[in-house]
């Protein structure tokens, strides 16, 4: 079994393209409106934008989360919480041995919460936030 959709609330589809294709770097693969439907295709999972649907939280990886969180925040994003490190993966069961997961919190364009994850290379004496 995987993942093949996920949906999450928008009511401006064409902002909502706009904003999800700039920060996935993506073009939407499809749209269909009527009824209200706006697809992204991340590597084989689709992101569905949908009027109907109801909010979720989504987490996106990311590179970098503090570079990109930078980067959202000049071109005027709300960052509803900043790049925080969340854990250290020393034994690779949730993560990468040897990485140290950050997170952020970003406000989509139809005022969603969503979260930008990073795996990034464990610093010393980091510890956990």
């Amino acid at each position: 079994m995987r993942l093949i959709q996920v949906s999450q609330h928008a009511e401006d589809l064409g902002r909502a393209a706009a904003f999800y294709s700039e920060l996935l770097g993506v073009r939407p693969a499809a749209v269909f409106d009527p009824p209200g439907l706006l697809f992204f295709d991340l590597e084989g999972v689709r992101l569905l934008l949908e009027r109907g649907a109801t909010r979720s939280l989504l987490y996106l990886e990311v590179p970098d989360v503090r570079q990109l969180v930078e980067q959202l925040r000049s071109r005027g994003v709300e960052v509803v919480d900043p790049p925080r490190l969340i854990f250290s993966h020393v034994d690779g069961v949730l993560g990468r041995a040897g990485t140290d997961e950050w997170m952020a919190f970003i406000r989509d364009s139809e005022g969603n919460t969503v979260g930008l994850v990073s795996q990034l290379a464990a610093e010393p004496d980091a510890g956990t936030a």
